[in-house]
């Protein structure tokens, strides 16, 4: 469960992270990084789609400065992943509202 979100730092299941996650069913990988900072590739996702989720929930950042491409939107649905992208705010609302009823994973981007 993610508990909170502000510009920078976001508290899941009681722990405060500062830094990009990815938040799994059963783990939170506070290492992630792009190639590119704020531009999502498929290959920045390889790891979260190996997860096998049914939603894979992408934040965008505080003010949706990390854009999804076409072509990565597309890859990931061609994996038969649900993709949805939104500001990190609104991210974490739907990560939190489809967590308990789908396998789940969110790619979070903290910042701008």
């Amino acid at each position: 469960m993610i508990e909170s979100y502000s510009f920078g730092s976001i508290a899941i299941d009681g722990r405060r992270y500062t830094a990009d996650v990815i938040v799994y069913p059963d783990r939170v990988d506070a290492s992630w990084w792009r190639k590119e900072g704020h531009r999502l590739d498929p290959a920045d996702l390889q790891e979260a789609l190996a997860a096998q989720p049914e939603v894979l929930v992408v934040g965008t950042g505080c003010y949706g400065c990390m854009k999804v491409p076409p072509e990565t939107a597309e890859f990931v649905r061609q994996q038969g992943v649900e993709l949805i992208a939104a500001r990190t705010s609104e991210a974490v609302q739907k990560y939190n509202a489809l967590a308990s009823s789908k396998r789940v994973v969110a790619a979070l981007h903290l910042t701008c």
